[in-house]
Formats: structure tokens, C-alpha cells, sequence
């Protein structure tokens, strides 16, 4: 490994002055008004908020989640100028697969505290150890300890470059990618581009909903005909009511991010929104605000926003999806954000695993940890051993 390839040992170690500083903001909130009875119509209640800050501020403890996250060996390294941090939990099984794992917005490689284990090291959790995972599990550049980012031009197409690159680097020469939300996004896209691959699992598929009126749905059979109908209704009600965050990150994320940046209860509300709506069950309140006060403490609203901007100005954006021939699995929770349809995902994905579970959100790493680590190990056990 060359000088410029080089990769650190990395380990969390906030500043006691950062915490306090922390603690001194949300003690000084200035709470903004709340028509009555409003509900989440208009956004987060003042009242779930005030809670939630209140145990942000009095008993959740940033220490205790620093040390789990500390019993992971992380590093970072630096890929076409930008810092790459990630988590490499190699499994106690030599003839493991390797595996890279990418969360999305409003995340971070804390989504998935509850399924590095059942994945590294299956027998002691009841599993055969057949179905063992190395697991790299990246920053995305721009969110959080890889950030933020310098430079314009962070789009998915160059986060996917430098994690081929990172996976180079660690000396994996066949590898599987799994993902969830951007994860999704960036996953695909190394299926699509890179021969390593050696399969792509996904908790959601872009462009694998309606998101033009159906038509005529004579020729589907009824179930999923049905189906097509609520996945464009809940498209509707997407565009309708709730993009209007990927609006405002599409276009002024530098606008957005001095709130974000200068209030933590600003950051508290725009991200606990999300695990409120996207789930089916609330997330545990202790993994809400890790996740929260990682994007607090290292000021990254704004450059994970970023990405948004950059992808909404790719020259690629709003081209119908270029086909990938890369084997994928789509596990599918029904609490997501879109109903995805099998005869659209597969005019442009080889699907070779399709799964309808019947309960879980976008977050399923968290909400359903058991089903997910069931999904990914039948997928990946079906390739064992397979070319590509």
C-alpha cells in the first residue's frame, strides 16, 4: 500500500467542552409556537419535541453509545480528496464474505449497532456459520465522521467510485453490497458498474415505484395490479406532503444548514421527523439521538445535505435508470416510504430474490433487525460460490 493509500486507526473521542456546549444550547431553546390540536400535520408537535430534547439533555449519555460504537475497529482514509471513515468488522469465520453496508439520510453506520453481530459472527447468535460477513460499514463523505466534504461534485456516482476504491484498499477482490435509502442508491450503482460484485441487497429500490399515473393495469395479474395502484397513491402522498426536505437539500442546503448547524433542537426535530414517519414503530429513543448527536457534534447537516444538491444536478438525473445485471435482492418493508412493484424493478435489475415482509420501516436494520439478517443471509447464500 502506497503512502497516499494509507489508512489510520480511528477512535471517538468527543471533547468534554463540545458536550457541554451541547448541553448549554438545548438549555437555552427558544420554542417556537404550536396551533392547537395540529398533531403532525404541520411537522414535529412541540410537545413530542420538547421531550425528546429533554432527554437528550438529562439522561441520554453520549459516553455509553461512544464506547459501544468504540468496541468496533474503525479507521478512516482519505479517497479523491475527501476523508473516508468506516467501521471493518472482520468475522471469526475465515471463509467469510465480505461485505460493505451503506446507510442513507438521515443515518449513519449506526443503523446498524443491532445486525454487525448476527452478521460477523453467526453462531453466536443461533446462526450457521456458513453464512458469516466481514462487514465494511463506510461513512458516506459528507455525513458525519466523513466529513465534512471540501469540494462540489459529491454525487453518488463518485461516494460509489470511492467505495470500490476503499474495498481496493482493504483487499477485497470479490465482494457483496447491501443498502438501504442513498445505501440503496450507492449499492446498485457498484452492482451495475463493478465485475467484484458479487450481489447487490437492497431494503429499497430506486425508480422501483410508480411515479406516473399507471394507466391501464389490464394486463398485470390482480394482486399486483392492486399493488400498483397503492404505490402510486402513496407516491401522491409523497409528493404532496412529505419531499418537501429533499426539496429545500435539492436546491439551498447551504440556506438550511445554519439552523441545522447552530441549533441542536433545529437538528433534533428535522431528523426525529423522519424516524417518526418512515417507521412503523417508534426506534429506540438512545439509537435516535446517537444518530442525531453524530450529525450535531460534527456540524454535518449541510454537507450531507449536499448531496442531494449534487445528484439533483448530475447530468444523469431524470434519465430513466441504466440497467444493472448484477443479481439483487429487494427485501421490502411495508412501512417504507414507496411500495415497490416487481415489474418495474426488473426492467432494469437482474432480480433473483424478491421478499414481501410484513412488518418494518426504512430503517429495518434498527426496527427489524432479525428479518434483515434473515434476508441478506438467504440472498448471499444463494451465491456462495457462484461466478459472475
Amino acid at each position: 500500500m502506497s503512502p497516499a493509500d494509507s489508512i489510520e486507526r480511528f477512535r471517538l473521542d468527543i471533547p468534554r467542552a463540545d458536550l457541554d456546549d451541547l448541553h448549554e444550547r438545548l438549555d437555552r431553546t427558544r420554542w417556537p409556537d404550536e396551533l392547537p390540536g395540529a398533531g403532525w400535520d404541520y411537522g414535529v408537535p412541540l410537545a413530542h419535541l420538547k421531550d425528546l430534547a429533554r432527554y437528550w439533555r438529562h439522561t441520554y449519555d453520549w459516553r455509553a453509545a461512544e464506547a459501544r460504537l468504540n468496541q468496533w475497529p474503525q479507521f478512516v482514509t482519505e479517497i479523491d480528496g475527501a476523508r473516508v471513515h468506516f467501521a471493518h468488522i472482520r468475522s471469526p469465520e475465515p471463509g467469510a464474505t465480505p461485505l460493505l453496508m451503506t446507510h442513507g439520510w438521515p443515518g449513519s453506520y449506526v443503523e446498524f449497532l443491532e445486525v454487525a453481530g448476527p452478521l460477523t459472527d453467526p453462531a453466536r447468535h443461533g446462526g450457521d456459520p456458513a453464512d458469516a460477513f466481514h462487514l465494511v460499514l463506510p461513512s458516506i463523505p459528507g455525513f458525519g465522521l466523513s466529513g465534512p466534504t471540501r469540494e462540489r461534485g459529491w454525487e453518488l456516482r463518485r461516494v460509489t467510485a470511492a467505495f470500490a476504491e476503499l474495498m481496493r484498499r482493504l483487499g477485497y477482490e470479490r465482494y457483496g453490497v447491501q443498502g438501504g435509502d442513498w445505501g440503496a442508491a450507492i449499492s446498485r450503482e457498484l452492482g451495475r458498474t463493478r465485475a467484484e460484485v458479487v450481489g447487490v441487497h437492497l431494503n429499497l429500490l430506486p425508480n422501483g415505484y410508480m411515479t406516473q399515473e399507471p394507466g391501464d393495469l389490464s394486463g398485470l395479474p390482480p394482486e399486483e395490479a392492486e399493488r400498483t395502484r397503492r404505490s402510486w397513491a402513496r407516491f401522491q402522498d409523497w409528493v404532496r406532503d412529505r419531499q418537501g426536505y429533499a426539496d429545500i437539500q435539492s436546491t439551498r442546503p447551504q440556506t438550511l444548514a445554519y439552523g441545522l448547524t447552530d441549533s441542536p433542537v433545529g437538528q433534533l426535530a428535522w431528523i426525529a421527523e423522519k424516524w417518526e414517519e418512515w417507521t412503523e414503530r417508534p426506534v429506540d429513543r438512545d439509537l435516535l439521538l446517537t444518530n442525531v448527536t453524530l450529525y450535531w457534534l460534527t456540524a454535518t447537516a449541510g454537507s450531507s445535505a449536499r448531496l442531494y444538491y449534487e445528484r439533483a444536478h448530475a447530468d444523469y438525473w431524470g434519465k430513466p435508470p441504466e440497467a444493472s445485471t448484477a443479481p439483487t435482492a429487494v427485501a421490502h418493508f411495508p412501512h417504507d416510504n414507496f411500495v415497490l412493484l416487481r415489474h418495474i424493478a426488473e426492467r432494469s435489475n437482474n432480480i433473483v430474490q424478491w421478499t414481501d415482509h410484513d412488518r418494518g420501516g426504512h430503517f429495518p436494520a434498527m426496527e427489524q433487525p432479525g428479518l434483515l439478517v434473515d434476508d441478506i443471509r438467504a440472498f448471499f447464500r444463494t451465491l456462495r460460490g457462484a461466478g459472475r
